[in-house]
């Protein structure tokens, strides 16, 4: 046999095994036989270099540390899927999908369970894994490849047993259970070395690493559920792309189930609540998608989540445990929101040791004081929360608790509006605040100056270096190298990274900005109307502002706030004189406002993308009709919305229609 021909036999064994061990879960050799088919691989690899092809199973490490991660587009959004939080709103969403498919006695449905991991996306070009990335915003996300590359139960060649697409995208959650979890924490804590908090944080940093080999010493583990862009074959079903997924290599949960009635679907909710506690990895819920992907394009998808799928909260899980203190937190806006200190306990996959108590009418409504025994849960397995005070454990004197009337940190007094639940320090000088608002620009969604931590930011506000945010421009690399803990090599990456943020986008910066009410969705509105022209934002009238779509009175007075405030100002013409500009976002305005909805199956467009399509041309996409509506566009099993169309006269399009009607504009 020839050196090339023992390679690939081993290169196809190895992958094989893998298969078995990490897919079928039916290993058929020791891992010390594994070993040794690894160690001759290795050998002739070595011996023979230019025999190295990127699927072999020797290169799962080996590439130099990353500086940083590059960013990726997701070809198609990994949307987030909107919380049932109970029985009775599975049930609503069950009838929403009646609804929208007219009734249809034969809609199935895929359940499995929603594994509390990491969302990431693989890529595979002719069967080959060619990159892969986290699921970061949705539309963005970071080149995490030679992270994923590690894992072993990912495949870096798809079995070549079954047809393989030119191109499939694969979305997955990877996790580490809790056998291989607890092992890890043994050998951290043997090496003197901080444990890790939890199996879902642990997976999260792992594939975070700059240097792969340091994820290859993790226990990594994948399931499969999703697909992303496939071209070379057509998929009828998600039961059938399931099924595929295995012959291909690719792990997927067995405990995924079809169902085809609302009892069963309720019946696979109640049986994996019951089986939550025995399993070897954490699960927040269970998710509930539509099968046929003909019924998912007809239902469609919101701005941020799929209507043809949901997760499944699953019911909170409840322990004890004891307040030793309640402290006060100052956050950006200058919000008081006081948090209970209490004795850490571990309850649905996490260490709990602190539990907001928002506000002094929360603390009066549960009568919570200090040293009480309390009943904690997390809110839809995300957020702890205190249920009740056992009134019966209640075995001391001590007086009710009321927050202090002046700000723990600049000793300023609190200011409560009796319009709302909260009360705020007003001082904006309050370090605090500035510590917040400087944490919140930096973040990731915002200007996302990657290494930019709280740590760094304590010791830049402590030392009266920061003051604001543009500040942060007039960071130098001397000054930086001189504080505690951080050395040349990292003093040059922030103000890299700092140069490097000076590029972003009109949305990305008004959110950096922090005006209270302002989010990334009303920040890319802001965008559209002022197109990149942050003195019309900052000179707009009330007025200017209530014209726009999805811009409400609260919203809208909060902007003019914000901006009337001559220290802001002030702080954005700082931060433009320092170099910071906006990329233009090329929309041309050949539809004019011109507002359109979508109904049926298209053949050209998803949802996503033609309203892209639209909203880049200058209209706007609606989700349903109304009198104020220019154009519905129609495809396949349009539904009632047609004929509503009709009966207001409004003009109808077929899909072909529409694009000769855009031809017709761009002439």
């Amino acid at each position: 046999m020839s050196t090339q021909n023992r390679i690939d036999k081993l290169k196809k064994l190895i992958q094989q095994h893998n298969i078995n061990y990490y897919v079928n879960d039916n290993p058929q050799i020791s891992d010390y036989e594994y070993d040794i088919l690894l160690k001759e691989l290795q050998d002739l690899e070595k011996k023979y270099p230019t025999l190295i092809t990127i699927d072999s199973p020797t290169q799962r490490v080996g590439s130099e540390p990353l500086s940083s991660f590059i960013q990726i587009k997701h070809s198609i959004p990994l949307l987030s899927l909107a919380n049932a939080m109970n029985e009775e709103e599975i049930i609503l969403f069950y009838n929403r999908i009646k609804k929208g498919l007219n009734n249809n006695a034969n809609i199935e449905y895929i359940c499995e369970p929603k594994i509390d991991g990491v969302a990431v996306e693989l890529v595979y070009e002719n069967g080959i894994f060619s990159y892969g990335s986290t699921r970061g915003n949705g539309e963005i996300g970071e080149d995490i490849t030679s992270n994923l590359r590690t894992i072993k139960s990912i495949p870096l060649k798809l079995s070549n047993t079954f047809d393989i697409p030119t191109l499939l995208e694969v979305r997955g959650e990877v996790f580490i259970n809790h056998k291989d979890f607890n092992n890890m924490n043994k050998i951290r804590l043997k090496e003197n070395n901080q444990p890790f908090a939890n199996p879902r944080n642990s997976a999260a940093g792992s594939l975070r690493q700059l240097d792969s080999s340091v994820t290859a010493q993790r226990p990594l583990k994948i399931f499969c559920y999703a697909p992303g862009m496939i071209n070379g074959m057509e998929l009828i079903s998600q039961e059938q792309f399931l099924n595929l997924l295995p012959k291909w290599g690719l792990p997927v949960n067995p405990l995924v189930e079809k169902c085809s009635t609302l009892d069963q679907i309720i019946s696979y909710y109640n049986k994996i609540d019951s089986l939550r506690n025995s399993l070897e990895y954490d699960i927040d819920g269970i998710v509930i998608k539509v099968n046929s992907f003909h019924n998912q394009k007809i239902l469609g998808e919101r701005s941020k989540s799929p209507r043809w799928a949901i997760a499944g909260k699953l019911k909170p899980q409840q322990t004890t445990s004891v307040i030793n203190n309640i402290e006060i937190s100052v956050g950006r806006t200058g919000a008081i929101t006081p948090v209970a200190k209490v004795e850490p306990v571990y309850l649905s996959g996490v260490t709990i040791s602190n539990i907001t108590l928002h506000n002094q009418d929360e603390i009066n409504k549960k009568d919570i004081r200090i040293g009480d025994t309390v009943l904690i849960e997390r809110a839809g397995d995300v957020i702890p929360k205190i249920v009740k005070v056992i009134i019966e454990k209640r075995e001391h004197n001590n007086s009710i608790y009321n927050l202090p009337k002046n700000c723990p940190i600049c000793n300023r007094k609190i200011y409560h509006n009796s319009k709302e639940a909260i009360v705020r320090c007003k001082n904006t000088n309050c370090k605090a605040q500035i510590k917040g608002s400087i944490e919140h620009y930096v973040s990731k969604n915002c200007m996302n100056i990657d290494g930019f931590g709280g740590k760094l930011v304590d010791q830049l506000v402590e030392n009266n270096i920061l003051n604001n945010v543009s500040d942060i421009y007039r960071l130098s690399h001397e000054i930086l190298s001189n504080l505690n803990k951080m050395g040349d090599k990292s003093a040059n990456n922030i103000i890299s990274e700092i140069e490097k943020s000076k590029k972003t986008t009109l949305s990305k910066f008004i959110t950096s900005l922090g005006i209270r009410h302002v989010g990334e969705n009303t920040s890319k509105i802001l965008e559209k109307n002022y197109n990149n022209d942050i003195n019309g934002l900052i000179n707009a009238e009330l007025d200017d502002l209530l014209k726009l779509d999805e811009i409400g009175e609260v919203v809208a007075k909060s902007i003019i706030s914000y901006f009337n405030n001559s220290k802001n100002k002030t702080i954005i013409r700082q931060c433009i004189d320092a170099g910071i500009s906006f990329e233009s976002q090329h929309i041309d305005n050949i539809l004019n406002n011109e507002i359109f909805v979508v109904t049926g199956s298209l053949q050209k467009f998803s949802r996503n993308d033609i309203k892209l399509f639209i909203e880049n041309r200058g209209g706007k996409l609606k989700s349903s009709i109304s009198r104020n509506t220019n154009y519905l566009i129609f495809g396949e099993n349009p539904g009632s919305k047609l004929k509503k169309a009709r009966d207001l006269k409004i003009k109808v399009l077929t899909e072909k229609e529409f694009l000769n009607y855009m031809e017709e504009k761009n002439d």
